[in-house]
Protein backbone atom coordinates (compact mmCIF):
# COMPACT_ATOMS: atom_id res chain seq x y z
CA UNK A 1 0.00 0.00 0.00
CA UNK A 2 0.99 3.87 0.13
CA UNK A 3 2.66 5.04 2.68
CA UNK A 4 0.56 6.81 4.26
CA UNK A 5 -2.42 4.23 3.87
CA UNK A 6 -2.39 1.12 5.67
CA UNK A 7 -5.04 -2.06 4.97
CA UNK A 8 -6.02 -4.60 7.83
CA UNK A 9 -7.85 -7.42 6.51
CA UNK A 10 -9.56 -10.11 8.76
CA UNK A 11 -11.37 -13.07 7.27
CA UNK A 12 -12.80 -16.28 9.49
CA UNK A 13 -16.19 -17.48 10.60
CA UNK A 14 -17.98 -15.88 13.40
CA UNK A 15 -15.14 -13.77 14.35
CA UNK A 16 -12.15 -13.07 11.74
CA UNK A 17 -8.83 -13.07 12.57
CA UNK A 18 -6.10 -11.24 10.44
CA UNK A 19 -5.00 -13.02 7.23
CA UNK A 20 -1.26 -14.26 7.22
CA UNK A 21 1.07 -12.35 4.83
CA UNK A 22 0.54 -14.58 2.19
CA UNK A 23 -2.34 -13.96 1.65
CA UNK A 24 -2.31 -9.82 1.58
CA UNK A 25 0.92 -11.06 -0.80
CA UNK A 26 -1.73 -12.95 -3.50
CA UNK A 27 -4.13 -9.82 -2.89
CA UNK A 28 -5.13 -8.05 -6.46
CA UNK A 29 -7.39 -5.63 -5.48
CA UNK A 30 -10.36 -4.51 -2.81
CA UNK A 31 -13.58 -2.72 -4.13
CA UNK A 32 -16.43 -1.91 -1.37
CA UNK A 33 -19.23 0.31 -2.14
CA UNK A 34 -21.17 1.85 0.60
CA UNK A 35 -24.52 3.17 -0.03
CA UNK A 36 -26.80 5.68 1.65
CA UNK A 37 -29.70 3.26 1.40
CA UNK A 38 -29.68 -0.23 0.95
CA UNK A 39 -26.65 -2.86 1.99
CA UNK A 40 -23.15 -2.14 1.23
CA UNK A 41 -21.62 -4.84 -1.05
CA UNK A 42 -17.67 -5.82 -1.65
CA UNK A 43 -15.72 -7.68 -4.23
CA UNK A 44 -12.17 -9.06 -3.47
CA UNK A 45 -9.79 -10.73 -5.84
CA UNK A 46 -6.36 -12.29 -5.21
CA UNK A 47 -4.32 -14.72 -7.72
CA UNK A 48 -3.73 -18.28 -6.74
CA UNK A 49 -2.06 -21.10 -8.56
CA UNK A 50 -3.97 -24.16 -8.59
CA UNK A 51 -2.67 -25.45 -5.49
CA UNK A 52 -3.22 -22.58 -2.98
CA UNK A 53 -4.93 -23.44 0.05
CA UNK A 54 -6.86 -20.24 -0.35
CA UNK A 55 -9.38 -21.86 -3.31
CA UNK A 56 -10.32 -25.15 -0.68
CA UNK A 57 -11.19 -22.34 1.61
CA UNK A 58 -13.62 -20.46 0.32
CA UNK A 59 -14.61 -23.36 -1.74
CA UNK A 60 -16.00 -25.08 1.68
CA UNK A 61 -18.18 -21.86 2.56
CA UNK A 62 -19.73 -22.68 -0.80
CA UNK A 63 -21.30 -19.03 -1.27
CA UNK A 64 -23.86 -19.57 1.50
CA UNK A 65 -24.29 -17.03 4.01
CA UNK A 66 -25.54 -19.01 6.75
CA UNK A 67 -21.69 -21.48 6.41
CA UNK A 68 -20.66 -18.20 6.09
CA UNK A 69 -16.92 -16.53 6.08
CA UNK A 70 -16.83 -13.13 7.60
CA UNK A 71 -14.79 -10.57 6.02
CA UNK A 72 -13.61 -7.20 8.21
CA UNK A 73 -11.69 -4.50 5.56
CA UNK A 74 -10.34 -1.76 8.17
CA UNK A 75 -7.59 1.00 6.42
CA UNK A 76 -5.75 3.61 8.30
CA UNK A 77 -5.04 6.60 6.48
CA UNK A 78 -2.80 9.21 8.15
CA UNK A 79 -3.28 7.33 11.55
CA UNK A 80 -7.28 7.58 11.49
CA UNK A 81 -8.74 4.32 11.24
CA UNK A 82 -12.03 3.89 9.28
CA UNK A 83 -13.82 0.09 8.91
CA UNK A 84 -14.98 -0.10 5.65
CA UNK A 85 -17.04 -3.13 5.24
CA UNK A 86 -18.12 -6.09 7.86
CA UNK A 87 -19.90 -8.09 6.10
CA UNK A 88 -19.86 -12.09 4.89
CA UNK A 89 -19.42 -13.75 1.23
CA UNK A 90 -22.24 -14.45 -0.45
CA UNK A 91 -20.42 -16.05 -3.94
CA UNK A 92 -17.42 -17.00 -4.96
CA UNK A 93 -15.86 -17.61 -8.20
CA UNK A 94 -12.57 -18.86 -10.13
CA UNK A 95 -11.21 -17.13 -12.82
CA UNK A 96 -8.42 -19.12 -14.93
CA UNK A 97 -5.60 -17.17 -15.82
CA UNK A 98 -3.24 -17.02 -19.02
CA UNK A 99 -1.07 -19.64 -17.36
CA UNK A 100 -1.54 -23.24 -16.23
CA UNK A 101 -0.64 -22.47 -12.64
CA UNK A 102 -2.19 -19.25 -11.73
CA UNK A 103 -5.36 -18.48 -11.52
CA UNK A 104 -7.80 -15.47 -9.87
CA UNK A 105 -10.16 -16.28 -7.25
CA UNK A 106 -12.97 -13.88 -6.91
CA UNK A 107 -14.95 -12.91 -3.56
CA UNK A 108 -18.11 -10.99 -3.65
CA UNK A 109 -20.09 -10.06 -0.53
CA UNK A 110 -22.66 -7.99 1.15
CA UNK A 111 -22.90 -6.59 4.93
CA UNK A 112 -24.04 -8.22 7.70
CA UNK A 113 -27.73 -7.59 6.51
CA UNK A 114 -27.31 -10.82 4.40
CA UNK A 115 -27.58 -13.15 7.41
CA UNK A 116 -30.49 -10.94 8.81
CA UNK A 117 -32.32 -11.94 5.54
CA UNK A 118 -32.00 -15.80 5.39
CA UNK A 119 -34.67 -17.33 7.49
CA UNK A 120 -38.47 -16.40 7.21
CA UNK A 121 -39.52 -15.50 10.66
CA UNK A 122 -43.72 -14.47 9.73
CA UNK A 123 -45.98 -14.84 12.16
CA UNK A 124 -44.02 -14.61 15.52
CA UNK A 125 -46.03 -12.40 17.30
CA UNK A 126 -45.41 -8.16 18.52
CA UNK A 127 -48.54 -7.97 21.31
CA UNK A 128 -48.34 -3.92 22.89
CA UNK A 129 -45.29 -3.52 21.17
CA UNK A 130 -44.85 -0.50 19.32
CA UNK A 131 -42.41 -0.52 16.29
CA UNK A 132 -38.85 0.72 17.41
CA UNK A 133 -39.54 -1.88 20.17
CA UNK A 134 -40.23 -4.26 17.55
CA UNK A 135 -37.01 -3.28 15.82
CA UNK A 136 -34.93 -3.64 19.20
CA UNK A 137 -35.72 -7.05 19.70
CA UNK A 138 -35.21 -8.23 16.56
CA UNK A 139 -31.74 -7.02 16.28
CA UNK A 140 -30.99 -7.93 19.72
CA UNK A 141 -31.22 -11.28 18.46
CA UNK A 142 -27.92 -10.43 16.30
CA UNK A 143 -25.93 -8.65 18.91
CA UNK A 144 -23.80 -12.32 19.02
CA UNK A 145 -22.05 -10.32 15.70
CA UNK A 146 -20.88 -6.95 17.32
CA UNK A 147 -24.37 -5.41 16.01
CA UNK A 148 -25.38 -2.09 17.83
CA UNK A 149 -28.75 -0.40 17.80
CA UNK A 150 -29.40 3.08 17.15
CA UNK A 151 -33.16 3.53 17.29
CA UNK A 152 -34.50 7.45 16.76
CA UNK A 153 -38.19 6.79 17.64
CA UNK A 154 -40.82 7.86 15.91
CA UNK A 155 -43.27 10.18 16.97
CA UNK A 156 -45.57 10.00 14.30
CA UNK A 157 -46.65 6.52 14.81
CA UNK A 158 -49.82 4.96 15.58
CA UNK A 159 -50.73 1.26 17.50
CA UNK A 160 -54.37 -0.26 17.45
CA UNK A 161 -54.91 -1.95 21.45
CA UNK A 162 -54.06 -5.56 22.10
CA UNK A 163 -57.55 -6.45 22.33
CA UNK A 164 -57.84 -5.70 18.48
CA UNK A 165 -55.05 -7.00 16.50
CA UNK A 166 -51.83 -8.21 17.66
CA UNK A 167 -48.89 -7.17 14.80
CA UNK A 168 -47.08 -10.39 13.74
CA UNK A 169 -43.80 -10.08 12.12
CA UNK A 170 -44.14 -10.64 8.21
CA UNK A 171 -41.01 -12.00 5.86
CA UNK A 172 -37.42 -12.14 7.18
CA UNK A 173 -35.85 -9.68 10.08
CA UNK A 174 -33.96 -7.38 7.36
CA UNK A 175 -37.42 -7.57 5.53
CA UNK A 176 -39.62 -6.52 8.49
CA UNK A 177 -37.67 -3.97 9.63
CA UNK A 178 -37.73 -2.07 6.40
CA UNK A 179 -41.17 -2.54 6.46
CA UNK A 180 -41.49 -0.47 9.68
CA UNK A 181 -38.98 1.94 8.72
CA UNK A 182 -41.55 2.69 5.43
CA UNK A 183 -44.58 3.08 7.77
CA UNK A 184 -42.99 6.02 9.37
CA UNK A 185 -40.65 7.20 6.57
CA UNK A 186 -37.59 6.04 8.12
CA UNK A 187 -34.73 4.09 7.06
CA UNK A 188 -32.81 1.06 7.83
CA UNK A 189 -28.57 0.76 7.21
CA UNK A 190 -25.87 -0.95 9.15
CA UNK A 191 -22.87 1.12 9.61
CA UNK A 192 -19.60 -0.57 10.11
CA UNK A 193 -17.38 0.37 12.66
CA UNK A 194 -16.30 2.42 14.72
CA UNK A 195 -13.88 -0.67 15.53
CA UNK A 196 -13.21 -3.94 13.72
CA UNK A 197 -15.97 -6.46 14.80
CA UNK A 198 -19.13 -4.10 15.70
CA UNK A 199 -21.57 -2.21 13.28
CA UNK A 200 -23.90 0.39 14.42
CA UNK A 201 -27.47 -0.26 13.15
CA UNK A 202 -29.28 2.76 12.32
CA UNK A 203 -33.25 3.33 12.55
CA UNK A 204 -34.42 6.57 11.84
CA UNK A 205 -35.21 9.18 9.55
CA UNK A 206 -32.28 9.95 6.48
CA UNK A 207 -30.27 13.31 7.53
CA UNK A 208 -28.97 15.18 5.53
CA UNK A 209 -27.10 17.44 7.56
CA UNK A 210 -24.16 18.07 9.66
CA UNK A 211 -20.92 19.08 9.64
CA UNK A 212 -19.26 19.08 6.35
CA UNK A 213 -16.08 17.24 5.08
CA UNK A 214 -13.04 18.51 3.68
CA UNK A 215 -14.15 20.18 0.31
CA UNK A 216 -13.23 18.40 -3.16
CA UNK A 217 -11.41 21.00 -5.39
CA UNK A 218 -11.59 20.66 -9.35
CA UNK A 219 -9.80 22.87 -11.81
CA UNK A 220 -7.79 24.85 -8.84
CA UNK A 221 -4.35 23.94 -9.70
CA UNK A 222 -2.31 23.10 -6.86
CA UNK A 223 -5.05 22.58 -4.79
CA UNK A 224 -7.03 20.21 -6.61
CA UNK A 225 -7.44 16.83 -5.26
CA UNK A 226 -10.20 15.23 -7.44
CA UNK A 227 -9.21 13.93 -10.81
CA UNK A 228 -12.99 13.70 -12.33
CA UNK A 229 -16.16 15.78 -11.15
CA UNK A 230 -19.20 16.84 -13.43
CA UNK A 231 -22.64 17.54 -12.84
CA UNK A 232 -25.97 16.82 -14.23
CA UNK A 233 -29.09 19.21 -13.27
CA UNK A 234 -32.15 17.33 -14.17
CA UNK A 235 -35.13 19.88 -13.62
CA UNK A 236 -37.98 17.05 -14.66
CA UNK A 237 -36.92 14.87 -11.58
CA UNK A 238 -38.72 17.71 -9.22
CA UNK A 239 -42.02 16.20 -8.11
CA UNK A 240 -44.77 16.97 -5.08
CA UNK A 241 -45.28 14.00 -3.64
CA UNK A 242 -49.29 14.21 -2.25
CA UNK A 243 -51.33 12.52 0.15
CA UNK A 244 -54.98 11.64 -0.27
CA UNK A 245 -56.51 11.36 3.01
CA UNK A 246 -60.01 9.91 2.68
CA UNK A 247 -62.46 11.81 5.30
CA UNK A 248 -65.63 9.06 6.10
CA UNK A 249 -67.50 11.74 7.25
CA UNK A 250 -67.56 13.59 4.80
CA UNK A 251 -66.73 11.42 2.45
CA UNK A 252 -64.40 14.03 0.71
CA UNK A 253 -60.63 13.10 -0.38
CA UNK A 254 -58.70 15.69 0.64
CA UNK A 255 -55.27 16.19 -1.15
CA UNK A 256 -51.94 17.28 0.81
CA UNK A 257 -48.88 18.38 -1.25
CA UNK A 258 -45.56 18.07 0.96
CA UNK A 259 -42.93 20.40 1.06
CA UNK A 260 -39.76 18.90 -0.34
CA UNK A 261 -37.86 21.02 2.64
CA UNK A 262 -37.48 20.08 6.07
CA UNK A 263 -35.39 20.47 9.22
CA UNK A 264 -33.48 17.50 8.43
CA UNK A 265 -33.11 17.86 4.69
CA UNK A 266 -32.74 21.70 4.14
CA UNK A 267 -31.88 23.38 1.23
CA UNK A 268 -28.23 22.86 0.24
CA UNK A 269 -29.16 25.22 -3.30
CA UNK A 270 -30.06 28.96 -3.10
CA UNK A 271 -32.27 28.04 -6.12
CA UNK A 272 -34.53 24.98 -6.43
CA UNK A 273 -35.80 23.34 -8.96
CA UNK A 274 -39.84 24.07 -10.51
CA UNK A 275 -41.56 21.03 -9.57
CA UNK A 276 -42.85 19.45 -12.96
CA UNK A 277 -46.23 18.09 -11.93
CA UNK A 278 -47.76 16.15 -9.04
CA UNK A 279 -47.56 12.90 -7.45
CA UNK A 280 -49.56 10.56 -5.63
CA UNK A 281 -47.94 8.67 -2.92
CA UNK A 282 -50.61 5.77 -2.81
CA UNK A 283 -48.91 3.25 -5.50
CA UNK A 284 -45.87 4.00 -3.34
CA UNK A 285 -47.29 3.04 -0.09
CA UNK A 286 -50.60 1.06 0.71
CA UNK A 287 -53.42 2.06 2.47
CA UNK A 288 -51.67 5.65 2.53
CA UNK A 289 -54.94 7.07 2.81
CA UNK A 290 -56.68 5.06 5.47
CA UNK A 291 -53.41 5.89 7.88
CA UNK A 292 -53.58 8.92 10.43
CA UNK A 293 -53.01 12.17 9.12
CA UNK A 294 -49.48 12.47 11.08
CA UNK A 295 -48.36 9.29 9.74
CA UNK A 296 -49.16 10.08 6.24
CA UNK A 297 -47.37 13.55 6.48
CA UNK A 298 -44.68 11.45 7.84
CA UNK A 299 -44.08 8.76 4.72
CA UNK A 300 -44.82 11.95 2.31
CA UNK A 301 -41.94 14.07 3.93
CA UNK A 302 -39.35 11.24 3.58
CA UNK A 303 -40.60 10.56 -0.60
CA UNK A 304 -40.32 14.68 -1.04
CA UNK A 305 -36.80 14.74 -0.04
CA UNK A 306 -35.96 11.81 -2.55
CA UNK A 307 -37.59 13.76 -5.47
CA UNK A 308 -36.08 17.17 -5.10
CA UNK A 309 -32.41 16.19 -5.70
CA UNK A 310 -32.19 17.35 -8.99
CA UNK A 311 -28.62 17.93 -9.38
CA UNK A 312 -26.27 15.29 -9.44
CA UNK A 313 -22.75 14.55 -9.42
CA UNK A 314 -20.39 11.91 -10.20
CA UNK A 315 -16.30 11.99 -9.78
CA UNK A 316 -13.30 9.98 -8.72
CA UNK A 317 -10.32 11.24 -6.08
CA UNK A 318 -7.14 9.58 -5.11
CA UNK A 319 -7.15 9.47 -1.02
CA UNK A 320 -3.58 10.51 -0.59
CA UNK A 321 -4.18 13.58 -2.87
CA UNK A 322 -7.22 14.10 -0.60
CA UNK A 323 -5.69 13.18 2.36
CA UNK A 324 -8.51 11.29 3.93
CA UNK A 325 -11.41 8.92 3.24
CA UNK A 326 -14.94 10.60 1.25
CA UNK A 327 -18.02 8.36 3.63
CA UNK A 328 -21.68 8.43 2.20
CA UNK A 329 -24.80 9.66 4.22
CA UNK A 330 -22.70 13.23 5.01
CA UNK A 331 -21.82 16.67 3.02
CA UNK A 332 -19.06 17.71 1.57
CA UNK A 333 -18.01 21.06 -0.06
CA UNK A 334 -17.55 21.45 -3.86
CA UNK A 335 -15.08 24.36 -5.33
CA UNK A 336 -14.19 25.45 -8.54
CA UNK A 337 -17.56 23.83 -10.36
CA UNK A 338 -18.65 27.30 -11.29
CA UNK A 339 -21.69 29.16 -9.35
CA UNK A 340 -23.97 26.85 -10.09
CA UNK A 341 -22.78 23.94 -8.81
CA UNK A 342 -20.24 24.66 -5.82
CA UNK A 343 -21.55 24.69 -2.15
CA UNK A 344 -22.72 21.88 0.22
CA UNK A 345 -23.30 18.52 -1.15
CA UNK A 346 -24.96 15.33 0.27
CA UNK A 347 -22.49 12.12 -0.57
CA UNK A 348 -25.01 9.33 -1.66
CA UNK A 349 -22.99 6.70 -2.22
CA UNK A 350 -18.86 5.79 -2.50
CA UNK A 351 -16.87 3.04 -3.96
CA UNK A 352 -13.38 2.26 -2.33
CA UNK A 353 -11.10 0.72 -5.22
CA UNK A 354 -7.77 -0.30 -3.56
CA UNK A 355 -4.81 -2.36 -5.32
CA UNK A 356 -1.05 -2.13 -4.36
CA UNK A 357 0.00 0.90 -4.25
CA UNK A 358 -3.37 2.72 -5.27
CA UNK A 359 -6.36 4.06 -3.49
CA UNK A 360 -9.28 5.85 -4.92
CA UNK A 361 -12.60 6.55 -4.77
CA UNK A 362 -15.48 6.97 -7.18
CA UNK A 363 -18.69 8.83 -5.26
CA UNK A 364 -22.40 10.40 -6.41
CA UNK A 365 -23.67 13.09 -5.32
CA UNK A 366 -26.82 15.19 -5.13
CA UNK A 367 -28.35 18.64 -3.86
CA UNK A 368 -31.88 20.08 -3.71
CA UNK A 369 -30.69 23.05 -5.82
CA UNK A 370 -28.74 25.57 -7.81
CA UNK A 371 -26.18 28.07 -6.37
CA UNK A 372 -24.55 27.30 -2.90
CA UNK A 373 -26.71 28.61 0.25
CA UNK A 374 -23.50 29.33 1.94
CA UNK A 375 -20.87 32.21 1.19
CA UNK A 376 -17.95 29.63 1.35
CA UNK A 377 -16.93 26.11 2.22
CA UNK A 378 -13.72 25.29 4.43
CA UNK A 379 -10.71 23.81 2.43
Amino acid sequence: MLSSVNLSLMIGPLVPVPVPREVLDALVSIEVTNRDLGASTFQISFAISNRSPLETLFLLSGGNPILFLRVIVTVVVKGNSQVLMDGVITNHQIVPGSSRTHATLVLTGEDLTALMNQINFSGFPFPATPAEGRVALLLAKWSFLGIVPLIIPSIMISEVLPTEAIAAQQGTDLNYIQALADQVGYVFYLNPGPVPGTSVAYWGPLIKAGVPQPSLNIDMDAASNVESLSFNFDSQKCRIPTVFIYNEETAVTIPIPIPPITPLNPPLGAIPPIPTSLTDLQPVSDDLSKRPVPEAIMIGLAKAAQWADAVTGEGTLDVARYGRILSPRGLVGVRGAGMAFDGLHYVKSVTHKIKPGEYKQSFSLTRNGLVSTVPRVLP
